[in-house]
């Protein structure tokens, strides 16, 4: 992992793991302040959108799979979302369709690769996602089949894992801790995008976020809570945990009884990308103000959690 600080600008960046080869740049890059004024972490695991032309090459259908399967843009409203908010920003460039940041290693497919070590065929619960075809490498999208031209052979999905998943989790987890050893108590916001969702009987409108706690065992109730109350006061539809409820990185990076909390927030995509859902739109910026106002908020509620005393910091 590379290590860089910018003195003028207070900022640590750090780089690591490989999309593929040097050429194609590190997996994932992290920045934030030195001294963070908030004891927060955006992530954006689905952010990837670098693309070795052998991966296209095997795709059957390159640009609808590359739309379906990325959280479109979301770096570029984490970006933003971590720069108003003042917090820590890591950003996956590698993209989900060579590797799911937010399954376990375990999640694997193995129906799709071949390879003289690959483990006899297993059904588990471990894996009942990765036969639905959104495993650690997806295979197959809902109305278009399978996604890739031939399978995946062994070695590579383990340099994967060594060069993309292993290092964005380790160096997450790390962040993590160092926020919580300075304040005594960190947040993860996991960013996703998603598909526009039908308005469901009794609502008054589709949501256009869902917060998603793993149904309360991934952050204290407080944060929800206040996040929530927030955005019903900027007449912002909200859902709690469904359709998502998080995933991995919620089960993976949380532990509330330690400090450690992490919400998934899931917002619509009709919110800041064209009417196709391809490039951003001119409503962007708006929200990324207002989900960094989101972010500022849970991040106090973060604070007063762990040390009503640094409440003070956290608020200004």
């Amino acid at each position: 992992m590379t290590i860089r600080k910018s003195p003028a600008e207070n900022l640590r960046r750090l780089s690591g793991g490989l999309v593929a080869s040097e050429k194609h740049g590190p997996a994932f890059s992290f920045v934030g302040p030195e001294i963070m004024p908030l004891p927060v972490i955006v992530a954006a695991p689905h952010g990837g959108r670098i693309y070795p032309s052998q991966v296209l090459a095997e795709m059957r259908d390159a640009w609808h799979s590359q739309l379906r399967l990325e959280d479109r843009f979301i770096d570029l409203l984490a970006s933003e979302v971590a720069k108003l908010a003042g917090t820590g920003l890591l950003i996956a460039h590698a993209p989900r369709a060579m590797l799911d940041l937010n399954r376990s290693r375990e999640d694997v497919d193995w129906d799709m690769v071949v390879g003289e070590d690959k483990p006899a065929l297993r059904h588990s619960q471990a894996n009942r996602r990765a036969r639905s075809g959104l495993g650690l490498v997806p295979r197959r999208l809902p109305g278009f089949g399978e996604v890739w031209r031939s399978k995946l052979p062994r070695a590579e999905l383990a340099r994967r894992v060594e060069t993309i998943h292993r290092p964005y989790h380790l160096c997450l987890s790390k962040e993590l801790e160092r926020v919580r050893e300075k304040w005594g108590a960190a947040l993860l916001i996991d960013l996703h995008s998603m598909p526009p969702l039908r308005k469901r009987e009794g609502q008054a409108s589709a949501p256009k976020v869902v917060l998603g706690d793993r149904f309360g065992a991934s952050c204290n109730a407080a944060l929800i809570n206040r996040a929530v109350r927030y955005l019903d006061e900027k007449n912002c539809p909200v859902a709690h945990n469904r359709p998502y409820a998080g995933g991995y990185v919620l089960d993976r990076h949380s532990d509330p009884a330690r400090g450690l909390h992490a919400v998934q927030i899931e917002v619509c995509r009709s919110a800041y990308l064209d009417a196709k859902f391809s490039e951003p739109s001119a409503q962007m910026m708006p929200l990324a103000q207002m989900l960094a106002g989101l972010v500022r908020e849970l991040g106090a509620e973060t604070a007063r959690l762990c040390d009503g005393s640094r409440f003070d910091l956290a608020a200004e």
